[in-house]
């Protein structure tokens, strides 16, 4: 498997391809997620080098759907794995894993095993980093310049909702993540109260 070679494509890809009107879902957040998934695989003491690769490809291909259309992107994004990976020396039993992967960030989401729950904490791990606002601030225009018209007062009562709901689910997301999070949600409670 050709990893390095499927980085390069993919950023790329993200840099060359992808809409002017995409603020969040791009390189950057491809590039934070990948980040994210090799620190909780070394956190879920992850061994095995296959697994770690597989991991690390989903992370970069997860979102490269949004090159082609805004809703249901995880499909294009299997279909572009399905297409691209065995030119990078991907067997079909690898490719199988890393579409699986990448189906588990769809909403609701419902991981399987470690490796999906890995995947789906990293994709959200800014929930509970000291980014949150900034990122929050991306996906509201990113929403906003791609028919999802929100106000600042429907995106904190959406947030509010989101984070509820959220879980994270493995040992390590929980531990470095969940209580910024859970502070978070207390400040965007009080935001609202005070009627922003």
């Amino acid at each position: 498997m050709d990893f390095s070679g499927v980085k390069k494509y993919i950023i790329d890809k993200l840099e060359n391809e992808l809409p002017d009107n995409i603020y969040y879902h791009g390189l950057d957040h491809t590039l934070d997620v990948l980040n994210a998934v090799e620190t909780y695989s070394s956190m879920e003491k992850i061994r095995s080098e296959e697994d770690i690769i597989i991991l690390k490809t989903a992370a970069l291909f997860h979102d490269i759907g949004y090159i082609s259309q805004y809703y249901n992107n995880e499909a294009i994004s299997v279909m572009i794995v399905r297409k691209v990976l065995p030119e990078f020396g991907y067997s079909l039993k690898h490719i199988e894993r890393i579409c699986k992967l990448i189906l588990s960030t769809e909403i609701p989401r419902k991981p399987k095993n470690i490796f999906e729950k890995i995947l789906c904490d990293a994709d959200l791990d800014y929930l509970g980093r000291d980014d949150f606002y900034l990122i929050g601030v991306r996906l509201l225009r990113e929403w906003n310049e791609n028919g999802i018209n929100t106000s600042l007062r429907e995106w904190y009562i959406q947030e509010i909702y989101f984070l509820q709901q959220h879980e994270y689910y493995t040992k390590s997301a929980i531990k470095l993540r969940d209580s910024k999070k859970k502070f978070f949600l207390a400040q965007i409670k009080e935001l609202l109260e005070n009627k922003v």
